[in-house]
């Protein structure tokens, strides 16, 4: 994602009444239903899911859940316009009661930023916790007493924290900010490894799987192509397969750790319309999975 979000006080009480307006559901994506039951696993036994700010453009979370089941996507990484941060018992209910009807199972949550403020972070974990998320992809502000307190909430919850690399310039576009800030913290404080935004940042995505290791609870997985432009170098956003991703390295680093946590296709790119374009991203994904057999 681009951003990290966080709703106002206002926001997060009246969440349960904020309004969505309905999109209609596009036609199927042509082999999109690869995965008829009893069929392999496509994704060598990961699992592949969608952070669903791909599908922003589709306002209305039951048609982008649509969308993903259509895609043969089970797993969601939720932003938090598609499912609100919420603390209403008639509301959690509802969203899972979506959720299920769907087929898709809400595993990550995120970006959202932490400070020292305890009430705040603790409405997003009690969420995480009643709603059945394993990990919040974070952006955690850079002090002792945000890392504290997160280390507090995560042995109360045993909800992980994945820090977010975002892009250049951003607090931790670099592996090495990630390593410093959870070394010594409890053991479920660790990474989301935006594969883009670290090539974004000159840094190497299969380096960063194997060098968090253990500590990496999520992958968001995008493709950047380099470019030579007026005689600068620029990196745009691309369908995965077509850019300077390694993605069957990235899948053979996570096999190795025996990841257990999302590895979320994102594809920031015309959100509008941006379907045809997620399955090609999935067919690649799919193609490179099939060689670790």
């Amino acid at each position: 994602m681009s951003e990290s979000f966080r709703p106002s006080r206002r926001e997060f009480l009246q969440a349960a009444a904020a309004g969505v307006g309905a999109a209609a559901i596009a036609p199927l994506v042509p082999g999109s239903l690869f995965a008829a039951d009893g069929a392999k696993d496509p994704y060598a036994g990961l699992k592949m899911g969608i952070q669903s700010y791909s599908l922003r453009g589709y306002k209305d979370p039951k048609v982008a859940l649509e969308h993903t089941k259509k895609l043969g996507l089970k797993y969601w990484e939720s932003f938090p316009a598609h499912v609100p941060v919420n603390s209403v018992p008639k509301t959690l209910q509802e969203q899972k009661a979506m959720l299920k009807d769907a087929g898709v199972e809400l595993v990550a949550y995120g970006v959202l930023r932490f400070d020292a403020n305890e009430t705040t972070a603790r409405q997003y974990f009690e969420f995480a916790k009643a709603i059945g998320i394993v990990s919040l992809s974070a952006d955690p502000k850079k002090d002792k007493e945000t890392f504290d307190l997160l280390d507090k909430l995560v042995a109360e919850s045993d909800v992980a924290i994945a820090i977010h690399n975002h892009g250049p310039g951003a607090m931790y576009d670099k592996i090495s900010d990630v390593e410093t800030w959870v070394k010594d913290r409890h053991p479920k404080i660790g990474a989301c490894v935006d594969t883009g935004h670290y090539l974004r940042s000159d840094e190497d995505p299969v380096e960063a799987i194997e060098r968090l290791g253990k500590r990496v609870f999520g992958v968001h997985l995008k493709d950047v192509k380099t470019i030579e432009k007026d005689g600068k170098r620029e990196k745009k956003f691309t369908i995965a397969g077509e850019g300077d991703l390694k993605v069957l390295e990235c899948l053979k680093a996570l096999k190795k750790l025996n990841y257990q946590y999302c590895l979320a296709i994102e594809y920031e790119e015309n959100p509008q319309n941006p379907l045809a374009d997620i399955e090609a991203c999935l067919k690649h994904v799919r193609e490179q999975a099939a060689k670790l057999s």
